[in-house]
């Protein structure tokens, strides 16, 4: 719990008592590698802090190939936004590439607590804006970078992640093929 209240702090002070209201509708979880925290086609419920571990969010093209759209590591909120403003079924799964544990909420609950609540708002607009920056940071990278400037800022971003999950999500996220990357750090290791 204290990691999830200093990310909340990190985002916006909040006062003990917004701190409190949180702390009591957050419930620890874990989320085994595999798992997913939201599937296609479901109606998202919860948001979830990443206390520990790697998600990625992706989607499926009607050919079934599997294509990374982002990546969540600790420290991160992750769950369907989309689905859960929209009330539409969620479009891009979440699933654990590793070991996760995780504080989730239900959403309802936020929106509950942050009707009249100026900082718990702001927060929620603080975390949304957040990431949608980062979405389109991504969009942008990858139409305007190649791939070798892709990798290097992922490298930056998720320092370590080579190490921590298969080689074909990373190509997969920066949109190339296993092959590609292969050649990409060989490259770099010259």
């Amino acid at each position: 719990m204290n990691n999830l209240i200093a990310f909340f702090n990190n985002t916006i002070p909040l006062s003990e008592k917004v701190l409190s209201l949180m702390s009591e509708v957050f419930v620890f979880d874990e989320l085994k590698k595999g798992e997913y925290f939201i599937r296609k086609g479901q109606f998202a419920k919860e948001i979830a802090f990443l206390e520990t571990g790697i998600v990625r969010a992706f989607y499926v093209n009607s050919d079934g190939k599997e294509y990374n759209k982002t990546f969540f590591s600790a420290p991160s909120i992750i769950g369907s936004y989309a689905s859960l403003i929209s009330k539409q079924k969620n479009t891009v799964a979440q699933q654990a590439l590793t070991n996760c544990q995780i504080w989730k909420a239900p959403f309802y609950k936020i929106e509950e607590l942050s009707e009249g609540n100026y900082e718990i708002e702001r927060l929620r607009r603080i975390i949304a804006e957040n990431y949608f920056l980062s979405n389109e940071k991504k969009e942008i990278e990858m139409a305007m970078l190649d791939a070798d400037e892709r990798y290097s800022i992922l490298q930056k971003e998720y320092p370590g992640i080579e190490l921590k999950i298969p080689q074909y999500h990373i190509a997969s996220y920066l949109g190339i093929s296993p092959t590609q990357l292969s050649r990409i750090r060989n490259k770099i290791a010259r």
